[in-house]
């Protein structure tokens, strides 16, 4: 075995020298013609694929995520599910557009809210009345609804209650409420508390 192998990288070795140093247009003679080679295969190649996905995938990627996953994984198991498909240029190019586009929208809505927030903190200070007890005491507090209804009636602007942080309001005096119109744009509002 010993000297088989020997002969084999002599032979194969005298191989590789012929064909390094030889003439690159002239086909190549071999005199050993009963050689045998023994080829040693290396680790395969990952074959990967490059997909999109189309819904939520556990452990995978969620929906709209431009992912590479094993070609069989993905010929066996995401593609016959409808969970996945190949990424094509023409898709690449209405994800972009798409992705434009919600970010216009984006745009459009956080400078509808810096407008309206504008229009909150120009106006001055809100009035609420309430009846009066004892003091600086009011009867009942004023809540987010108050508010609400007082910028609907004098703005004509339908304002979710949900949106306005009023701190506590027990007596009169001014007071400064909050409403969050949007993730980065919060509107300062003045409240003046009066006692009927």
């Amino acid at each position: 075995m010993a000297s088989a192998l020997s002969s084999l990288s002599s032979s194969s070795s005298s191989l590789l020298q012929h064909t390094v140093t030889g003439n690159s247009k002239a086909p190549t003679q071999f005199s050993n013609k009963n050689a045998r080679f023994l080829v040693f295969a290396q680790k395969k190649a990952k074959k990967t694929r490059k997909i999109i996905l189309k819904e939520d995938v556990e452990a995978v990627g969620k929906k709209g995520q431009l992912l590479d996953v094993r070609a069989g994984y993905f010929r066996n198991y995401l593609l016959p599910m409808g969970m996945a498909q190949l990424v094509t240029p023409n898709l690449l190019k209405e994800m972009k557009v798409e992705e434009e586009r919600i970010e216009a929208e984006k745009r459009r809505v956080k400078e509808e809210a810096q407008q309206l927030a504008l229009i909150f903190e120009t106006v001055g200070a809100f009035k609420v009345k309430r009846k009066g007890g004892k003091g600086k005491q009011i009867f009942g507090s004023v809540t987010p609804q108050d508010l609400v209804d007082i910028i609907k009636a004098q703005l004509q602007r339908d304002v979710d209650k949900r949106i306005v942080e009023l701190p506590e309001i027990r007596e009169t005096g001014e007071y400064v409420a909050e409403l969050k119109l949007h993730p980065e744009v919060t509107a300062r509002v003045r409240l003046n508390v009066l006692a009927n």
